[in-house]
């Protein structure tokens, strides 16, 4: 199993939610984040805001569906402007389920 990260522009949110749900994959967790990429923040006037508002997605999903997961959030999150995102892939070692004390792995 592998778990995805997604550091992806905000309003690209439920595009991509939905998209991911369509697709088969049901479970997701979101987080706020702040971050800052290659241009270093963003400059609108004349404020320079160092650190973006960014949303992180994270799912988990069998190796075999790691590909499809991945193109699902590059076409759904995709604007073509600096700021889009990231996608980050890990292997997962082990999953236990809190209430039942369940190995999934």
């Amino acid at each position: 199993m592998k778990m995805i990260r997604a550091v992806v522009r905000r309003e690209k949110e439920n595009d991509i939610a939905l998209a991911l749900e369509r697709s088969g994959f049901p479970a997701l967790t979101k987080m706020d984040v702040l971050g800052r990429g290659r241009q270093r923040g963003i400059k609108i006037g004349s404020a320079k805001y160092e650190e973006v508002s960014k949303l992180m997605l994270m799912l988990v999903v069998e190796d075999r569906d790691v590909e499809r997961a991945i193109d699902i959030i590059k076409v759904s999150a995709r604007t073509g402007n600096f700021g889009d995102g990231k996608i980050f892939v890990t292997p997962v070692e082990g999953v236990l389920t809190i209430r039942t004390g369940e190995a999934v792995l």
